[in-house]
């Protein structure tokens, strides 16, 4: 039942990046914007690689050597290719490893619980980075989000639904990201799901698929919620 199917055959660019071996990704030793893939990467079985950048100097060298296509990480080398923006890399593995759905309209609604899944998944991962004046007005306005927009979404979605995933009857990256979002969540507020019984049932279905579950092991490469001394090192190297 929690198997995860088989990949779809993708060609990439053979110009660019590492035409063999696993994907490489480029980033700093962070959740950040890699977070959702390195989730997405670790649901499908996939192994990978992570090159840390460390200081400014790090990130300058990948925007010289034209491996940054917008002088931006994240950046994912695989597939012989070096792709970046988040949300492209996050549909690339999705569409390789079957998380995005079995038609077009299962994809639409995967693609809509994402993008919802994206705003509040913003708030959640800058509140480390907001002043110390600003930090309980965010803390506020992410906690009321949650509670009152965005998880009463899913709960409904998956009574409506009835099964026991967001969309069809096999995982999709809807349900591999609502669980991260509902773990990081769960940080900031551990009983933030008390109102939403199916949500909790999910959180535990979903939670023991067996490569998620490895994922949520102690030695993974799941990183922890960002500490003050994170947030200067990860300043220092992107300003």
């Amino acid at each position: 039942m929690y198997r995860v199917i088989s990949s779809l055959q993708i060609l990439g660019n053979p110009a660019r990046g590492n035409m063999s071996g696993k994907p490489k990704l480029h980033y700093f030793n962070g959740r950040g914007r890699m977070e959702p893939i390195r989730w997405l990467l670790a649901a499908a079985g996939v192994e990978f690689e992570e090159s840390y950048l460390e200081k400014k100097e790090d990130l300058t060298k990948l925007q010289k050597d034209g491996s940054l296509l917008f002088q931006q990480v994240p950046m994912v080398e695989m597939d012989g290719m070096k792709l970046v923006q988040t949300r492209a890399i996050a549909n690339y593995i999705a569409t390789k490893y079957n998380l995005c759905g079995k038609d077009l309209k299962e994809r639409a609604l995967i693609d809509m619980y994402v993008e919802g899944m994206f705003d509040l998944n913003e708030l959640l991962m800058t509140y480390g980075y907001q002043p110390a004046d600003k930090k309980e007005q965010h803390f506020a306005n992410m906690m009321d989000k949650a509670t009152n927009r965005y998880f009463p979404v899913f709960e409904k979605v998956l009574k409506d639904h009835g099964k026991d995933f967001l969309v069809g009857n096999q995982l999709s990256r809807a349900d591999v990201q609502l669980l991260e979002l509902i773990l990081m969540a769960e940080e900031f507020k551990p009983d933030i799901l008390a109102q939403f019984p199916l949500l909790q049932r999910f959180k535990a279905r979903i939670s023991n698929i067996p490569t998620i579950k490895k994922f949520l092991q102690p030695g993974s490469q799941r990183k922890p919620p960002v500490r003050e001394e994170d947030v200067a090192k990860v300043i220092k190297i992107f300003y």
